[in-house]
């Protein structure tokens, strides 16, 4: 089995699910790790990469690299998560791989408006916020497209990945508890729902295996435990030693803000990433949850792991090396 982006969180919980299953595993990455199995670095946006070599020989692929960023340029996603799934796929039917399991995205559900129970026939935001969320969409289309290879494709949208391994929510949502007053769009109410890393892996790697019944579905995953933003934030700033003044802003106000950061970004060709962009208050300031049904019905899938409480247990690691 080949699996790619494995040198992050959710990639390093794959490997250590795949190989927990039996699998002999070659793991790919842009730089090298010390992973307990043949690793093949590589830099699968490079269109000069040999993907045919790195699929050679695997019955399944499990697609997880991707370039996971809130802001930046619409080529380098586009080259990162379009054409590098292409031609990934390409390379895997051609190799004579069985089965190819995409590590899509709910960004694609990211909107200006609460969505509670997010369903297997709901459709994505229309336009989608970011340039991560709509090339992750174009990516998954890719994947569900009808083939004639006989390779099975599915896809699994796994929500907020959080635990060991984590170096993308928590970072984030650690140094904004840090701050002395910390804004609240909405007053923190939206409902979010995090996903223990390990058990998203589990829920990939059954989906792996089930794949020919799943071919051409996406399935939506969570820890299916919905929390305020509110009560997220004061546990972790509580976690952290931080006690930060909790600033609630209106959402129109919010809403403008964030047009006016993204524009002024904008123009001036800025690189890094403003301090409030839409994206990033769809995620705080508005509802986003899941009807685990399908999950359960497809995949056998229940949560073994309480999101949260893992969050909070990496907040303690992180607290113990400063």
């Amino acid at each position: 089995m080949l699996i790619t982006g494995a040198t992050g969180g959710l990639g390093q919980a794959l490997v250590r699910e795949a190989m927990a299953r039996g699998h002999q595993v070659r793991a790919s990455g842009r730089s090298a790790a010390d992973l307990p199995c043949e690793f093949v670095a590589c830099d699968l946006a490079d269109g000069q990469a040999d993907l045919y070599a790195l699929a050679e020989h695997c019955d399944a692929v499990v697609h997880a690299a991707a370039l996971s960023a809130s802001w930046g340029p619409h080529a380098q996603f586009e080259r990162a998560n379009v054409h590098a799934t292409r031609r990934l796929l390409d390379a895997a039917g051609a190799a004579g791989c069985q089965h190819f399991v995409f590590v899509s995205s709910p960004s694609i559900f990211a909107s200006m408006a609460h969505r509670l129970a997010i369903g297997e026939h709901d459709a994505p935001a229309d336009p989608p916020l970011n340039h991560y969320a709509r090339t992750k969409l174009a990516a998954e289309r890719l994947v569900l497209a009808p083939r004639r290879d006989g390779m099975a494709c599915t896809a699994i949208r796994p929500r907020a990945l959080v635990g060991p391994g984590d170096r993308v929510i928590l970072p984030r949502l650690a140094a904004m508890a840090r701050r002395p007053r910390l804004p609240l769009p909405g007053g923190g109410r939206a409902m979010v729902e995090l996903t223990d890393l390990r058990d998203a892996a589990w829920a990939i790697m059954e989906a792996e295996a089930r794949a020919p019944a799943l071919a051409g579905k996406a399935i939506n995953v969570s820890g299916g435990q919905p929390l305020e933003v509110r009560a997220l934030a004061t546990q972790l700033a509580a976690r952290l030693g931080q006690s930060p003044r909790l600033v609630s802003v209106p959402l129109p106000l919010a809403r403008l803000l964030a047009a006016a950061m993204e524009g002024t970004a904008r123009l001036t060709s800025r690189a890094d990433e403003p301090a409030l962009t839409r994206y990033t208050l769809a995620t705080l300031a508005y509802s986003q949850t899941f009807d685990l049904e399908p999950a359960r019905r497809l995949l056998g899938y229940a949560p073994r792991h309480d999101a949260l409480a893992s969050l909070l247990a990496e907040a303690d690691k992180l607290e113990a090396t400063r």
